[in-house]
């Protein structure tokens, strides 16, 4: 009678997850035509796809950057983050040498505005809009959420985001920003495209991940060391350094992705709390 109730529970989750069906809309612009009409660099870079859970209501959105050092890459929806109940979106965005900073930081402050004003037309909470990506694009989540500059000019305080879930984000300058000025790789900048330059103590809830300390880029691990030091010593209470030992740069988001959805679930829940 065991198995059999098991058997039961099995069949009926297997039926409720293959009627939950998913639509993708690509390519959708996220600045208003009177900025993309007069650049075309704007035109076809600054699209972002969207991949959500199709009839569902106040699902949780995870806005996703993809990496490449701000000079490479292309907008991504990662198959890690399919099929589990989320909309997620994949943005593109403006690459150096073609602009300079801090183009593609906008960028992803628009990105994030798009997200603000259109999710609730796709059934998803604005309540639940999650900040993401890996290396180059977890700074760039990072520096657009934590700079309330950036977010403000849409109207927006940046505190609505649900959470910021860096990979591998650069803390420091970014070393593209630092290239554009003519300063090496291994000269570390903290300014004011420094992540750590805006410390608050009343941010979104910040998880930041990392590989190995000996095997990640330069000195990845350390920099968000010291951004959660910052944090804390500024009074933020819901930071959090996990560091994947044994995984490199390229390597590491493969085991971060549970840790993302886990941290979207259980804000979630706090923030949704089951009737």
């Amino acid at each position: 009678m065991k198995h059999l109730f098991i058997l039961l529970l099995t069949t009926v989750a297997m039926g409720a997850k293959a009627q939950q069906q998913y639509a993708t809309e690509k390519n959708i612009p996220y600045y208003a035509d009177s900025i993309s009409q007069k650049d075309s660099y704007v035109a076809s870079q600054c699209l972002l796809d969207i991949y959500y859970p199709r009839g569902a209501k106040n699902f949780a959105t995870i806005v996703w950057f993809h990496g490449g050092g701000i000079t490479g890459g292309s907008k991504e929806i990662p198959a890690a983050l399919t099929d589990k109940g989320y909309a997620v979106i994949g943005v593109g965005y403006r690459l150096s040498p073609k602009v300079k900073a801090p183009a593609y930081i906008e960028d992803a402050a628009a990105a994030i505005a798009w997200v603000f004003k259109h999710i609730a037309g796709y059934g998803g909470s604005t309540n639940l809009i999650f900040v993401s990506g890996h290396s180059a694009g977890g700074y760039l989540g990072m520096m657009a959420v934590l700079n309330k500059k950036y977010l403000a000019n849409y109207q927006l305080d940046a505190n609505s985001v649900a959470g910021l879930i860096p990979f591998s984000g650069q803390a420091i300058t970014h070393f593209t920003i630092r290239q554009e000025r003519g300063i090496k790789e291994t000269q570390p900048v903290i300014d004011e495209y420094a992540p750590l330059f805006y410390v608050r103590a009343d941010a979104p809830p910040m998880l930041l991940i990392t590989g190995d300390r000996e095997l990640e880029l330069y000195g990845r691990y350390e920099e968000n060391a010291y951004l959660l030091r910052m944090m804390k010593l500024a009074g933020h209470k819901r930071t959090r350094l996990y560091e994947l030992d044994g995984f490199d740069h390229g390597g590491m988001p493969t085991p971060a992705f549970p840790l993302l959805l886990k941290e979207v679930a259980a804000i979630s829940k706090e923030k949704m709390p089951a009737n």
